[in-house]
Protein backbone atom coordinates (compact mmCIF):
# COMPACT_ATOMS: atom_id res chain seq x y z
CA UNK A 1 0.00 0.00 0.00
CA UNK A 2 1.36 3.41 -0.96
CA UNK A 3 1.85 6.23 1.52
CA UNK A 4 -0.88 8.18 -0.28
CA UNK A 5 -3.35 5.31 0.20
CA UNK A 6 -2.38 4.98 3.86
CA UNK A 7 -2.90 8.70 4.34
CA UNK A 8 -6.32 8.56 2.64
CA UNK A 9 -7.39 5.64 4.80
CA UNK A 10 -6.23 7.44 7.94
CA UNK A 11 -8.11 10.57 6.93
CA UNK A 12 -11.26 8.51 6.32
CA UNK A 13 -10.95 6.95 9.77
CA UNK A 14 -10.41 10.36 11.36
CA UNK A 15 -13.42 11.79 9.54
CA UNK A 16 -15.59 8.85 10.59
CA UNK A 17 -14.41 9.23 14.19
CA UNK A 18 -15.12 12.98 14.04
CA UNK A 19 -18.67 12.46 12.78
CA UNK A 20 -19.24 9.84 15.45
CA UNK A 21 -18.14 12.27 18.20
CA UNK A 22 -20.35 15.03 16.83
CA UNK A 23 -23.34 12.67 16.60
CA UNK A 24 -22.77 11.42 20.15
CA UNK A 25 -22.49 14.97 21.48
CA UNK A 26 -25.70 16.14 19.79
CA UNK A 27 -27.56 13.06 21.06
CA UNK A 28 -27.27 14.41 24.60
CA UNK A 29 -29.28 17.43 23.48
CA UNK A 30 -31.84 14.97 22.10
CA UNK A 31 -31.80 13.26 25.51
CA UNK A 32 -32.03 16.11 28.02
CA UNK A 33 -34.37 18.37 26.03
CA UNK A 34 -37.17 16.00 27.01
CA UNK A 35 -36.76 17.42 30.52
CA UNK A 36 -37.28 20.96 29.18
CA UNK A 37 -40.39 20.15 27.17
CA UNK A 38 -42.25 17.77 29.48
CA UNK A 39 -40.99 18.73 32.96
CA UNK A 40 -40.15 22.44 32.74
CA UNK A 41 -42.55 23.66 30.07
CA UNK A 42 -45.57 21.51 29.26
CA UNK A 43 -46.85 18.68 31.47
CA UNK A 44 -45.48 19.18 34.99
CA UNK A 45 -46.52 22.88 35.37
CA UNK A 46 -50.12 22.01 34.47
CA UNK A 47 -50.01 18.86 36.62
CA UNK A 48 -48.68 20.96 39.51
CA UNK A 49 -51.55 23.43 39.17
CA UNK A 50 -54.39 20.95 38.68
CA UNK A 51 -53.27 17.86 40.63
CA UNK A 52 -50.31 18.36 42.98
CA UNK A 53 -51.60 21.78 44.03
CA UNK A 54 -55.28 20.81 44.01
CA UNK A 55 -55.44 21.15 47.81
CA UNK A 56 -54.05 24.70 47.76
CA UNK A 57 -56.54 27.54 48.29
CA UNK A 58 -56.50 28.61 44.63
CA UNK A 59 -54.84 28.17 41.25
CA UNK A 60 -53.12 31.51 41.86
CA UNK A 61 -51.43 30.10 44.96
CA UNK A 62 -50.25 27.08 42.96
CA UNK A 63 -48.78 29.40 40.32
CA UNK A 64 -47.02 31.41 43.03
CA UNK A 65 -45.48 28.28 44.56
CA UNK A 66 -44.39 27.01 41.16
CA UNK A 67 -42.72 30.33 40.33
CA UNK A 68 -40.99 30.34 43.73
CA UNK A 69 -39.55 26.90 43.05
CA UNK A 70 -38.42 28.05 39.60
CA UNK A 71 -36.69 31.07 41.15
CA UNK A 72 -34.95 28.95 43.78
CA UNK A 73 -33.61 26.50 41.21
CA UNK A 74 -32.42 29.33 38.92
CA UNK A 75 -30.66 31.04 41.83
CA UNK A 76 -28.87 27.85 42.87
CA UNK A 77 -27.89 27.14 39.26
CA UNK A 78 -26.61 30.72 38.85
CA UNK A 79 -24.39 30.36 41.90
CA UNK A 80 -23.14 26.88 41.00
CA UNK A 81 -22.52 27.31 37.26
CA UNK A 82 -19.44 29.61 37.39
CA UNK A 83 -17.88 27.48 40.11
CA UNK A 84 -18.60 24.27 38.20
CA UNK A 85 -17.16 25.82 35.06
CA UNK A 86 -13.84 26.59 36.73
CA UNK A 87 -13.78 23.14 38.32
CA UNK A 88 -14.20 21.56 34.90
CA UNK A 89 -11.17 23.53 33.67
CA UNK A 90 -9.00 22.53 36.62
CA UNK A 91 -9.64 18.79 36.83
CA UNK A 92 -9.83 16.23 34.06
CA UNK A 93 -13.37 15.21 34.90
CA UNK A 94 -15.95 16.87 32.68
CA UNK A 95 -17.70 13.60 31.79
CA UNK A 96 -17.81 12.23 35.37
CA UNK A 97 -19.24 15.51 36.68
CA UNK A 98 -21.73 15.59 33.80
CA UNK A 99 -22.78 12.06 34.76
CA UNK A 100 -23.26 13.05 38.42
CA UNK A 101 -25.52 16.01 37.66
CA UNK A 102 -27.38 14.21 34.88
CA UNK A 103 -27.95 11.30 37.26
CA UNK A 104 -29.29 13.72 39.86
CA UNK A 105 -31.72 15.19 37.36
CA UNK A 106 -32.77 11.78 36.03
CA UNK A 107 -33.41 10.42 39.52
CA UNK A 108 -35.51 13.44 40.56
CA UNK A 109 -37.49 13.22 37.32
CA UNK A 110 -38.18 9.50 37.77
CA UNK A 111 -39.42 10.09 41.33
CA UNK A 112 -42.08 12.49 40.02
CA UNK A 113 -44.09 9.36 39.23
CA UNK A 114 -44.88 9.26 42.99
CA UNK A 115 -46.55 12.70 43.00
CA UNK A 116 -50.30 12.47 43.46
CA UNK A 117 -53.13 14.83 44.40
CA UNK A 118 -52.01 17.36 47.01
CA UNK A 119 -48.30 16.43 46.88
CA UNK A 120 -47.21 19.93 45.90
CA UNK A 121 -44.32 19.98 48.41
CA UNK A 122 -42.84 16.77 46.99
CA UNK A 123 -43.40 18.01 43.44
CA UNK A 124 -41.65 21.32 44.24
CA UNK A 125 -38.62 19.63 45.80
CA UNK A 126 -38.20 17.15 42.94
CA UNK A 127 -38.66 19.88 40.32
CA UNK A 128 -35.98 22.03 41.99
CA UNK A 129 -33.53 19.12 42.28
CA UNK A 130 -34.25 18.11 38.69
CA UNK A 131 -33.55 21.61 37.38
CA UNK A 132 -30.30 21.80 39.34
CA UNK A 133 -29.19 18.48 37.87
CA UNK A 134 -30.20 19.61 34.38
CA UNK A 135 -28.40 22.97 34.65
CA UNK A 136 -25.28 21.51 36.27
CA UNK A 137 -24.95 18.81 33.62
CA UNK A 138 -25.29 21.43 30.87
CA UNK A 139 -22.24 23.28 32.20
CA UNK A 140 -20.03 20.27 31.47
CA UNK A 141 -21.92 19.32 28.31
CA UNK A 142 -21.27 22.77 26.82
CA UNK A 143 -17.65 22.60 27.96
CA UNK A 144 -17.16 19.49 25.81
CA UNK A 145 -18.11 21.26 22.55
CA UNK A 146 -14.65 22.81 21.81
CA UNK A 147 -13.12 19.35 22.27
CA UNK A 148 -15.69 17.69 19.98
CA UNK A 149 -16.09 20.06 17.02
CA UNK A 150 -13.41 21.63 14.87
CA UNK A 151 -12.87 25.35 15.36
CA UNK A 152 -14.48 26.29 12.04
CA UNK A 153 -17.38 23.91 12.72
CA UNK A 154 -18.43 25.05 16.20
CA UNK A 155 -21.46 27.08 15.10
CA UNK A 156 -22.85 24.36 12.86
CA UNK A 157 -22.40 21.60 15.45
CA UNK A 158 -23.92 23.74 18.21
CA UNK A 159 -26.92 24.54 15.99
CA UNK A 160 -27.31 20.87 15.14
CA UNK A 161 -27.41 20.12 18.86
CA UNK A 162 -30.20 22.65 19.35
CA UNK A 163 -32.12 21.19 16.41
CA UNK A 164 -31.72 17.67 17.79
CA UNK A 165 -32.95 18.93 21.15
CA UNK A 166 -36.08 20.48 19.67
CA UNK A 167 -36.76 17.33 17.66
CA UNK A 168 -36.12 14.84 20.46
CA UNK A 169 -38.04 16.84 23.04
CA UNK A 170 -40.91 17.28 20.61
CA UNK A 171 -41.12 13.59 19.74
CA UNK A 172 -41.26 12.50 23.39
CA UNK A 173 -43.77 15.25 24.20
CA UNK A 174 -45.99 13.93 21.39
CA UNK A 175 -45.73 10.45 22.92
CA UNK A 176 -46.56 11.95 26.32
CA UNK A 177 -49.71 13.50 24.87
CA UNK A 178 -50.71 10.00 23.77
CA UNK A 179 -50.06 8.69 27.30
CA UNK A 180 -52.22 11.40 28.84
CA UNK A 181 -54.99 10.69 26.33
CA UNK A 182 -54.79 6.97 27.13
CA UNK A 183 -55.64 7.67 30.80
CA UNK A 184 -58.26 10.46 30.53
CA UNK A 185 -59.75 9.94 34.00
CA UNK A 186 -56.53 9.22 35.89
CA UNK A 187 -53.24 10.87 36.81
CA UNK A 188 -51.30 7.89 35.48
CA UNK A 189 -50.91 9.38 32.01
CA UNK A 190 -48.97 12.40 33.31
CA UNK A 191 -47.06 10.38 35.90
CA UNK A 192 -45.91 7.84 33.32
CA UNK A 193 -44.82 10.71 31.08
CA UNK A 194 -42.53 11.92 33.90
CA UNK A 195 -41.02 8.44 34.13
CA UNK A 196 -40.59 8.31 30.35
CA UNK A 197 -38.51 11.51 30.48
CA UNK A 198 -36.11 9.92 32.97
CA UNK A 199 -35.74 6.80 30.81
CA UNK A 200 -35.33 8.86 27.62
CA UNK A 201 -32.72 11.10 29.24
CA UNK A 202 -30.72 8.15 30.59
CA UNK A 203 -30.81 5.99 27.45
CA UNK A 204 -29.89 8.67 24.92
CA UNK A 205 -27.07 10.00 27.11
CA UNK A 206 -25.15 6.74 26.60
CA UNK A 207 -23.59 7.71 23.20
CA UNK A 208 -21.93 10.78 24.72
CA UNK A 209 -20.30 8.81 27.52
CA UNK A 210 -19.24 6.08 25.12
CA UNK A 211 -17.91 7.97 22.10
CA UNK A 212 -16.90 11.45 23.30
CA UNK A 213 -13.37 11.33 24.80
CA UNK A 214 -12.57 13.03 28.08
CA UNK A 215 -10.62 16.23 27.24
CA UNK A 216 -7.44 17.15 29.10
CA UNK A 217 -7.51 19.64 31.97
CA UNK A 218 -6.92 23.28 31.04
CA UNK A 219 -4.22 23.65 33.70
CA UNK A 220 -2.08 21.36 35.80
CA UNK A 221 -4.00 18.83 37.85
CA UNK A 222 -4.63 19.78 41.49
CA UNK A 223 -5.11 17.10 44.11
CA UNK A 224 -7.51 17.41 47.02
CA UNK A 225 -11.02 18.81 47.07
CA UNK A 226 -10.05 21.74 49.28
CA UNK A 227 -7.27 22.88 46.91
CA UNK A 228 -9.61 22.47 43.93
CA UNK A 229 -12.27 24.65 45.58
CA UNK A 230 -9.74 27.35 46.47
CA UNK A 231 -8.26 27.32 42.97
CA UNK A 232 -11.76 27.50 41.44
CA UNK A 233 -12.70 30.60 43.45
CA UNK A 234 -9.36 32.22 42.60
CA UNK A 235 -9.80 31.61 38.87
CA UNK A 236 -13.35 32.89 39.03
CA UNK A 237 -12.23 36.05 40.81
CA UNK A 238 -9.41 36.59 38.30
CA UNK A 239 -11.89 36.20 35.45
CA UNK A 240 -14.23 38.78 36.96
CA UNK A 241 -11.35 41.23 37.44
CA UNK A 242 -10.16 40.80 33.87
CA UNK A 243 -13.66 41.07 32.44
CA UNK A 244 -13.31 44.84 32.10
CA UNK A 245 -10.60 44.27 29.50
CA UNK A 246 -13.03 42.34 27.29
CA UNK A 247 -15.86 44.80 26.72
CA UNK A 248 -17.50 42.79 23.94
CA UNK A 249 -17.51 39.68 26.12
CA UNK A 250 -18.99 41.69 28.99
CA UNK A 251 -21.80 43.01 26.78
CA UNK A 252 -22.45 39.51 25.49
CA UNK A 253 -22.73 38.12 29.02
CA UNK A 254 -25.17 40.85 30.06
CA UNK A 255 -27.29 40.31 26.95
CA UNK A 256 -27.18 36.54 27.48
CA UNK A 257 -28.28 36.95 31.09
CA UNK A 258 -31.23 39.17 30.21
CA UNK A 259 -32.34 37.17 27.19
CA UNK A 260 -31.87 33.59 28.38
CA UNK A 261 -33.31 34.15 31.85
CA UNK A 262 -36.26 35.99 30.32
CA UNK A 263 -36.93 33.18 27.86
CA UNK A 264 -36.43 30.60 30.61
CA UNK A 265 -39.00 32.34 32.79
CA UNK A 266 -41.52 32.38 29.94
CA UNK A 267 -40.90 28.68 29.23
CA UNK A 268 -41.32 27.74 32.88
CA UNK A 269 -44.42 29.87 33.51
CA UNK A 270 -46.36 29.81 30.23
CA UNK A 271 -48.26 26.56 30.75
CA UNK A 272 -49.19 27.04 34.42
CA UNK A 273 -50.24 30.64 33.71
CA UNK A 274 -52.42 29.40 30.86
CA UNK A 275 -53.94 26.76 33.15
CA UNK A 276 -54.71 29.46 35.72
CA UNK A 277 -56.50 31.47 33.02
CA UNK A 278 -58.67 28.46 32.23
CA UNK A 279 -57.08 27.13 29.05
CA UNK A 280 -57.36 23.36 28.58
CA UNK A 281 -54.34 21.24 29.50
CA UNK A 282 -54.28 19.44 26.16
CA UNK A 283 -54.48 22.69 24.18
CA UNK A 284 -51.56 24.17 26.12
CA UNK A 285 -49.41 21.07 25.62
CA UNK A 286 -50.18 20.94 21.89
CA UNK A 287 -49.25 24.63 21.53
CA UNK A 288 -45.86 23.96 23.12
CA UNK A 289 -45.48 20.86 20.94
CA UNK A 290 -45.91 23.05 17.86
CA UNK A 291 -43.14 25.35 19.10
CA UNK A 292 -40.76 22.38 19.36
CA UNK A 293 -40.99 21.44 15.70
CA UNK A 294 -40.89 25.06 14.53
CA UNK A 295 -37.58 25.41 16.38
CA UNK A 296 -35.83 22.71 14.34
CA UNK A 297 -35.37 24.60 11.02
CA UNK A 298 -34.73 27.90 12.79
CA UNK A 299 -31.90 26.36 14.81
CA UNK A 300 -30.20 25.17 11.63
CA UNK A 301 -30.67 28.57 9.95
CA UNK A 302 -29.21 30.49 12.90
CA UNK A 303 -26.28 28.10 13.01
CA UNK A 304 -25.30 29.03 9.46
CA UNK A 305 -25.48 32.80 9.93
CA UNK A 306 -22.07 33.27 11.63
CA UNK A 307 -20.19 31.38 8.89
CA UNK A 308 -18.27 33.83 6.65
CA UNK A 309 -18.67 31.50 3.67
CA UNK A 310 -22.48 31.55 3.89
CA UNK A 311 -23.68 33.33 0.74
CA UNK A 312 -27.37 33.20 1.65
CA UNK A 313 -26.98 35.19 4.86
CA UNK A 314 -29.04 38.20 3.61
CA UNK A 315 -31.83 35.82 2.58
CA UNK A 316 -31.86 34.13 6.00
CA UNK A 317 -31.84 37.47 7.82
CA UNK A 318 -34.71 38.74 5.65
CA UNK A 319 -36.65 35.57 6.39
CA UNK A 320 -36.13 36.03 10.15
CA UNK A 321 -37.18 39.70 10.03
CA UNK A 322 -40.24 38.79 7.98
CA UNK A 323 -41.30 36.24 10.59
CA UNK A 324 -40.75 38.68 13.46
CA UNK A 325 -43.27 40.99 11.78
CA UNK A 326 -45.64 38.51 10.14
CA UNK A 327 -46.21 36.07 13.01
CA UNK A 328 -47.65 38.64 15.48
CA UNK A 329 -49.80 40.13 12.71
CA UNK A 330 -51.16 36.70 11.74
CA UNK A 331 -51.82 35.86 15.40
CA UNK A 332 -53.71 39.08 16.10
CA UNK A 333 -55.71 38.84 12.88
CA UNK A 334 -56.50 35.17 13.46
CA UNK A 335 -57.81 35.82 16.96
CA UNK A 336 -60.25 38.40 15.59
CA UNK A 337 -61.29 36.90 12.26
CA UNK A 338 -61.24 33.11 12.63
CA UNK A 339 -64.05 31.09 14.28
CA UNK A 340 -63.60 30.34 17.98
CA UNK A 341 -62.89 26.63 17.38
CA UNK A 342 -59.82 27.61 15.32
CA UNK A 343 -58.58 30.76 17.03
CA UNK A 344 -58.99 29.59 20.64
CA UNK A 345 -60.44 32.98 21.58
CA UNK A 346 -62.50 32.68 24.78
CA UNK A 347 -66.20 32.64 23.90
CA UNK A 348 -68.43 35.52 25.02
CA UNK A 349 -70.09 35.25 28.40
CA UNK A 350 -73.44 33.46 28.55
CA UNK A 351 -76.20 35.95 29.13
CA UNK A 352 -79.06 35.60 31.60
CA UNK A 353 -82.69 35.13 30.55
CA UNK A 354 -86.06 35.23 32.25
CA UNK A 355 -85.71 31.55 33.24
CA UNK A 356 -81.97 31.00 33.74
CA UNK A 357 -78.96 32.84 35.13
CA UNK A 358 -76.07 33.86 32.90
CA UNK A 359 -72.36 33.55 33.46
CA UNK A 360 -71.20 35.16 36.70
CA UNK A 361 -70.92 34.78 40.46
CA UNK A 362 -74.09 34.26 42.49
CA UNK A 363 -73.93 34.58 46.30
CA UNK A 364 -76.30 32.66 48.56
CA UNK A 365 -78.78 35.53 48.77
CA UNK A 366 -79.13 36.02 45.00
CA UNK A 367 -82.69 35.54 43.65
CA UNK A 368 -81.31 33.16 40.99
CA UNK A 369 -80.76 30.51 43.69
CA UNK A 370 -84.06 28.87 44.69
CA UNK A 371 -84.27 27.17 48.10
CA UNK A 372 -86.51 24.23 48.96
CA UNK A 373 -87.20 23.51 52.63
CA UNK A 374 -86.37 25.41 55.82
CA UNK A 375 -83.32 27.66 55.39
CA UNK A 376 -81.99 30.40 57.66
CA UNK A 377 -79.86 33.32 56.52
CA UNK A 378 -76.89 35.13 58.00
CA UNK A 379 -74.84 38.11 56.85
CA UNK A 380 -71.20 38.30 57.94
CA UNK A 381 -69.81 41.87 57.88
CA UNK A 382 -66.88 42.71 55.64
CA UNK A 383 -64.90 43.81 58.69
CA UNK A 384 -65.01 40.26 60.03
CA UNK A 385 -64.18 38.66 56.68
CA UNK A 386 -61.44 41.15 55.86
CA UNK A 387 -62.98 41.79 52.43
CA UNK A 388 -64.44 44.81 50.68
CA UNK A 389 -68.03 43.52 50.87
CA UNK A 390 -70.18 41.64 53.37
CA UNK A 391 -71.24 38.07 52.52
CA UNK A 392 -74.67 36.42 52.80
CA UNK A 393 -74.87 32.78 53.89
CA UNK A 394 -77.78 30.30 53.95
CA UNK A 395 -77.81 27.25 56.20
CA UNK A 396 -80.20 24.47 57.12
CA UNK A 397 -80.41 21.45 59.42
CA UNK A 398 -83.43 19.93 57.71
CA UNK A 399 -82.77 16.58 55.95
CA UNK A 400 -83.84 16.72 52.34
CA UNK A 401 -83.66 20.50 52.06
CA UNK A 402 -82.15 21.67 48.79
CA UNK A 403 -81.17 24.55 46.57
CA UNK A 404 -81.15 24.88 42.81
CA UNK A 405 -79.74 27.19 40.16
CA UNK A 406 -81.06 27.34 36.62
CA UNK A 407 -78.18 28.61 34.46
CA UNK A 408 -76.80 29.03 30.96
CA UNK A 409 -73.25 27.77 30.52
CA UNK A 410 -70.99 24.78 30.89
CA UNK A 411 -69.21 24.98 34.25
CA UNK A 412 -70.51 25.45 37.78
CA UNK A 413 -68.29 25.86 40.82
CA UNK A 414 -70.00 25.50 44.21
CA UNK A 415 -68.40 27.08 47.27
CA UNK A 416 -69.72 25.59 50.49
CA UNK A 417 -68.85 25.50 54.16
CA UNK A 418 -67.55 22.39 55.90
CA UNK A 419 -67.89 21.08 59.41
CA UNK A 420 -68.17 17.91 61.50
CA UNK A 421 -71.98 17.87 61.19
CA UNK A 422 -72.34 19.25 57.67
CA UNK A 423 -74.10 16.17 56.37
CA UNK A 424 -74.11 14.89 52.80
CA UNK A 425 -75.27 16.78 49.73
CA UNK A 426 -76.62 15.01 46.67
CA UNK A 427 -75.87 16.77 43.37
CA UNK A 428 -78.27 16.67 40.43
CA UNK A 429 -77.98 18.10 36.92
CA UNK A 430 -81.16 18.63 34.88
CA UNK A 431 -83.09 16.72 37.53
CA UNK A 432 -80.89 13.61 37.28
CA UNK A 433 -78.13 12.47 39.69
CA UNK A 434 -74.74 13.75 38.54
CA UNK A 435 -72.36 10.79 38.16
CA UNK A 436 -68.82 10.77 39.52
CA UNK A 437 -66.50 10.49 36.46
CA UNK A 438 -64.09 8.22 38.37
CA UNK A 439 -66.48 5.73 40.01
CA UNK A 440 -69.67 6.15 37.98
CA UNK A 441 -71.68 6.48 41.21
CA UNK A 442 -74.03 9.40 41.99
CA UNK A 443 -71.93 12.36 43.10
CA UNK A 444 -72.27 13.53 46.71
CA UNK A 445 -70.51 16.31 48.62
CA UNK A 446 -69.34 15.52 52.16
CA UNK A 447 -69.87 18.83 53.96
Amino acid sequence: MTSQAISSAANAVDERSYRQRVWAWTMYDWANSAFVTTIMAAVLPIYFSQVAGATLPSATRATAYWSAGLSISLLIAAVLSPLLGTVSDIIRGKKPLLAIFAGLGIMATALLVLVETGDWVLASILAIVGRIGFSGANVFYDALLPHVARKDDLDRVSARGYAMGYLGGGILLALNVGMIQAFPDSTWGARLSFLSVAVWWAVFSIPLFRYVPEPPAAIARIHGSYQIAIASFRRLWDTLKDLRQYRELFKYLVAFLLYVDGIGTIIGMAAIYGAELGFGALELILALLLVQFVGVPYSLIFGRLPQPSEKRRPLFLAFIVFNLIALPVVGIAGARLLPVQFSGTPPPAYGGTATAAGQGTYPAGDPAIVYDGAWDSMVIPSTVLGTSESAAYRFTDQPGAGSSLAYHGQVVEITFSSGPDGGMWAVELDGQPLLDPDSGDPLTIDA
